[in-house]
């Protein structure tokens, strides 16, 4: 078929630059593409040449295009090749998929049968953005003046692809300032200006502590299980220090993949890497003039744990592929439910890094040492319940049910509090609250058999996790956020929630409702 080429890449950047969601963009592509030379499949993606990854980001089809979260590991020499600046050509015409080594492990993961690929290789601004892949199945199907066509538009792709990259990176950026801005002013649960329930009963050594380090700079270690309170006292410290009125910084080290730590808590200059195609500041930069809270600590990576000695001792920062140091002015507050005593005993964690973060320790009591705390708790979060729920009133409780919940261990701690009273909540109809469905969820607390003690086999915790959270979000209409959404539901951050949720393999969005 004889193809106009000035009308090809007029048509073609018509389509793939028509749109920022890349996969509905890469869908009206296929469909043009389609008509004019061999087709089964378009792919677009980028490749981190650091971690050996080639990252699928949307794919077409005759369906319909879809986004897609694929990651295939290349092979050592493959990385190495680009890394020297390998595979310069701007198009490789590919006859077997399999014979490319470039290729062949894609083709493992996605089940291709021999297929030849047309590879653009899509720059913008003389920095690496990404790739995208042309197939058809068959040996051979494309010819050379199929692939010089194929190559007039490797640029309208590059744009595409590069502000695909710059809208997810801001709307991911207007998510964490949201985040930051609801941990301020919503994920306070126990305060009430400085004051915080359970101060003058089982909390009083706690605060009394707290009042003594809060005028200070002094970096504190906040110990306690799951669920005590690490976040609030942490912002109780930060409200009551000089620096009130700077940000006050929440990073959860266990919900960062190894992979973006650095890039999360110091930022990337632009070109650091495939798809930082701008400037990033990094949590610790975002944090300069507050208060850092890095919860869950004992998470971190060894790398990271060098680096965050390093910002420990000279308040100073380096962005990933950055060449200066970027000064900081911090308070450091550090969180775990881990023994880290322990961790640096086994290896696990840096000893120089331990006395660092522990100048002022503090040990959060479990809810089942400060059971005198639990009813005013109790009506605390019954008050703030029905506010977020939108009733009239505050829900009362069926006579003898206080009598149960001081009863109850908590092993979930003020979080499960929260938890069992919100469900009951919603179970309850405006009746008095019962806690009819057992606390803790009605699960057997061996955790060694089925509801109904028949000794099925021991399920995954990722099983037990994923349908937990399906059926809340069942309850809450596919809500992740908002005072009836999901994540307020299971105490969880909506960042933490969809991170869990990618991981679990559990759609959300416009998935979860059937679209593409």
């Amino acid at each position: 078929m004889d193809v106009d080429k000035k009308n090809f890449f007029r048509e073609f950047s018509i389509r793939i630059c028509g749109s920022l969601e890349i996969d509905k963009a890469l869908g009206d592509a296929f469909q043009y593409v389609g008509r004019i030379m061999p087709l089964d499949e378009l792919m677009v993606g980028r490749t981190n040449i650091e971690n050996g990854i080639m990252e699928f980001v949307a794919t077409a089809d005759r369906s319909g295009g879809s986004r897609r979260s694929a990651r295939v590991a290349l092979e050592e020499s493959v990385r190495k090749k680009l890394a020297k600046g390998g595979y310069h050509p701007s198009l490789l015409l590919i006859g077997d998929h399999a014979g490319e080594p470039l290729t062949a492990p894609a083709g493992e993961a996605f089940g291709w049968p021999p297929s030849s690929l047309l590879v653009n290789r899509l720059v913008v601004g003389g920095s690496r953005v990404g790739f995208l892949i042309a197939r058809a199945e068959g040996v051979g199907r494309y010819t050379s003046a199929q692939g010089a066509l194929w190559a007039s538009v490797t640029e309208p792709a590059a744009i595409a692809l590069s502000n695909y990259l710059i809208h997810r990176e801001l709307f991911e950026l207007k998510e964490r300032l949201a985040d930051d801005n609801r941990f301020l002013k919503d994920e306070l649960r126990m305060i009430s200006g400085t004051e915080i329930i359970g101060s003058d009963f089982g909390l009083k050594e706690v605060m009394f502590r707290v009042q003594h380090v809060a005028p200070l700079t002094s970096p504190v270690l906040l110990q306690g299980e799951t669920g005590t309170g690490k976040e609030v006292i942490a912002n109780a410290i930060h409200n009551l220090s000089p620096r009130s009125g700077g940000p006050f910084i929440r990073v959860n080290c266990g919900a960062i993949p190894d992979t973006l730590i650095d890039s999360e808590l110091f930022g990337h200059e632009k070109g650091a890497f495939t798809g930082a195609v701008s400037r990033k500041m990094g949590r610790f930069e975002r944090a300069s003039g507050g208060t850092i809270f890095l919860d869950e600590i004992g998470e971190l990576p060894q790398q990271a744990q060098v680096r965050l000695l390093r910002v420990l001792q000279e308040s100073e920062i380096e962005r990933v592929g950055g060449t200066e140091t970027v000064k900081v002015d911090i308070r450091v507050i550090s969180g775990t439910h881990r023994d880290i005593e322990r961790m640096v005993q086994e290896g696990s964690f840096r000893e120089d890094l331990y006395f660092r973060i522990k100048v002022f320790p503090i040990v959060l009591p479990p809810l089942r040492e400060r059971k005198a705390d639990i009813p005013v708790l109790v009506q605390h979060i019954l008050k703030k319940k029905a506010q977020a729920l939108g009733l009239h009133r505050p829900p009362v409780l069926s006579p003898g049910v206080m009598d149960r919940l001081l009863a109850y261990p908590w092993p979930g701690n003020i979080r499960e509090l929260e938890n069992v009273i919100e469900r009951a909540i919603i179970l309850s109809d405006g009746k008095p609250l019962e806690f009819s469905d057992g606390l803790g969820g009605g699960t057997a607390p061996s955790g060694k058999t089925d509801a109904g003690g028949r000794g099925a086999p021991l399920r995954t915790l990722d099983s037990v996790v994923r349908d937990h959270i399906e059926e809340v979000l069942r309850a809450c209409d596919g809500h992740v956020e908002g005072a009836a959404g999901a994540a307020k539901v299971l105490g969880l951050n909506p960042s933490t929630l969809r991170f869990r949720m990618r991981r679990l393999g559990i759609p959300y969005g416009r998935k979860a409702k059937g679209g593409s």
